[in-house]
């Protein structure tokens, strides 16, 4: 693949009704236009449906951890000159990693699975919607929307939304920053011209500029203490020297940058002090991370954030399409600040790295969205529901699988374009998102009828969850118990050095 080829966007979707983890695997890595050889080295073991749902979860959270696993082994074999480390991922450790947030202990205390009270179905008048409300301004806006006083409960929120025809609510609620998704079959979801805008392969990676020449990929500095013999680049870490500034919040964005941190990124995550901590999935995405605050609304903010910029080598953003854009930070913006910095073009460009609801095409690719909503939206909801067989109008899947394997898949498209970079030079955009991953997980076909529910082991709590995927440290909020990161690559260190802490804690400069 030259470097002004994208991964092809296909008409029709590809049958990958037959494929296996692997095959998920080998189909993308190529389609990232990477080397087949280091495909040797992927041992992904185990078998069975893994968590009950109709849909094929095991095997796309083995296949999405095990491409970005095998990618940070890749990285490591280009900077240490050696042949790519073998990387395992065990089926029953990656979906248990799909329920990470749900599994982990904090100062003896289980992880909070509570959503907002508004969050869930409610009926209208032709069918139902799902509402998200888990900032507060989520539930502001649908209350204000619906015309109900700021203080109503659940029931009175459903009151109002009885009268409304599903569709109509939707629209209604995009228009006024409110975070509601229709229920739709699949079959009604296929014909929308958003859904035809998808693109079929979920990670869409390209060179965004052609300035730079081709650079080594990132090493730390050695400590000015080791002695002269030793003071090469630290590679006990695949990304170890690597400086990702990460603007997210939920799970799918700070996912990919806690996969980065295993790896051994130095991973600065910068969040608002206008938005609340939300301590079930802080806690959790937060791993691995220093964390600044930034308020990108004020002068200060926004020139923090572009000094901070500047010495970066990754940004990951997982904001609405166009918000962080609109602030001077796009994607083309950055790659031309660092082409300009860079003089003659003989340094370094940047990666950039987005994840959206609904894709970068289509009408609704300004469009907030959740993996709940977007579960909801497609159809998906509605056919675990009718596989299940319970009466219901949609069933969610037991794992927040969109989030989980895109935050994995962005992961994997930042090293991409990292051993891109290495040979290619230029700055790189990656994209992913809800409803790319939603398309390739429904192209991998489902289980027929309940098969892929009974006799299924769920992971319901921490007690759940063998010895062996667990990991104890202590936190800033006490001693966490948490799920192990399931790729393990021989020889090389995985895990998380920088754990948990108050949101803002840390200064706002790279190690």
């Amino acid at each position: 693949m030259t470097s002004s080829q994208e991964p092809p966007i296909r008409k029709s979707v590809p049958d990958r009704t037959s494929f296996t983890a692997r095959d998920s695997v080998e189909d993308i890595w190529k389609g990232l236009g990477l080397p087949p050889e280091p495909l040797q080295a992927l041992d992904l073991t185990g078998s069975g449906p893994g968590l009950p749902s109709s849909f094929k979860i095991a095997d796309l959270a083995q296949a999405s951890i095990g491409l970005s696993g095998l990618l940070a082994a890749h990285i490591h074999a280009l900077r240490t000159s050696t042949p790519t480390p073998k990387v395992t991922v065990p089926r029953e450790h990656a979906v248990i990693e799909f329920k990470s947030e749900r599994l982990y202990t904090l100062a003896g205390q289980p992880a909070s699975t509570a959503w907002g009270p508004l969050s869930g179905l409610h009926k209208t008048s032709d069918g139902h919607v799902r509402v998200h409300d888990g900032f507060p301004h989520h539930s502001a806006k649908a209350k204000a929307l619906l015309g109900c006083k700021p203080d109503a409960d659940r029931a009175a929120v459903s009151a109002a939304i009885a009268p409304w025809r599903a569709v109509d609510l939707e629209t209604a609620a995009f228009n006024a920053g409110a975070v509601i998704a229709a229920l739709r079959t699949p079959a009604q979801w296929d014909v929308l011209p958003q859904a035809r805008a998808v693109a079929d392969f979920p990670i869409r990676l390209r060179r965004i500029d052609g300035e730079a020449r081709p650079v080594p990929v990132p090493v730390s500095v050695p400590p000015p203490g080791l002695p002269p013999a030793l003071r090469t680049a630290v590679t006990d870490k695949a990304l170890r020297g690597l400086r990702v500034l990460e603007l997210s919040r939920v799970i799918a964005a700070p996912l990919a940058g806690k996969t980065l941190a295993a790896h051994g990124a130095d991973v600065l995550w910068v969040t608002s002090p206008t938005l609340p901590d939300l301590p079930p999935i802080d806690r959790e995405f937060g791993r691995g991370k220093r964390t600044v605050q930034l308020d990108l609304a004020t002068e200060t903010g926004a020139h923090e954030l572009a000094r901070l910029l500047d010495d970066a080598h990754v940004f990951i953003q997982g904001f609405r399409p166009g918000s962080v854009a609109a602030r001077g930070f796009s994607a083309a913006a950055l790659a031309a600040r660092r082409a300009r910095s860079n003089g003659s073009g003989s340094g370094r460009g940047i990666i950039c790295a987005n994840f959206s609801a609904y894709g970068r095409a289509g009408p609704w690719a300004d469009r907030r969205g959740f993996d709940s909503l977007v579960q909801t939206c497609s159809g998906m909801n509605e056919s675990e529901a009718l596989h299940f067989g319970a009466g219901e109008a949609g069933r969610a899947t037991a794992c927040q699988v969109l989030d989980h394997a895109g935050g994995y898949f962005l992961a994997a498209g930042v090293m991409a374009a990292v051993c891109r970079q290495a040979e290619e030079g230029g700055s790189w955009e990656v994209d992913v998102s809800l409803a790319g991953v939603m398309k390739y997980l429904r192209s991998l076909g489902q289980y027929d009828g309940r098969s892929g529910f009974d006799g299924v082991p769920d992971y319901q709590g921490p007690g759940d969850v063998p010895e062996e995927y667990l990991e104890t440290r202590e936190t800033g909020f006490g001693e966490m118990r948490f799920v192990r990161h399931a790729a393990c690559i021989e020889g090389v260190e995985v895990g998380w050095d920088v754990m948990v802490k108050p949101l803002g804690e840390d200064e706002k400069r790279w190690l």
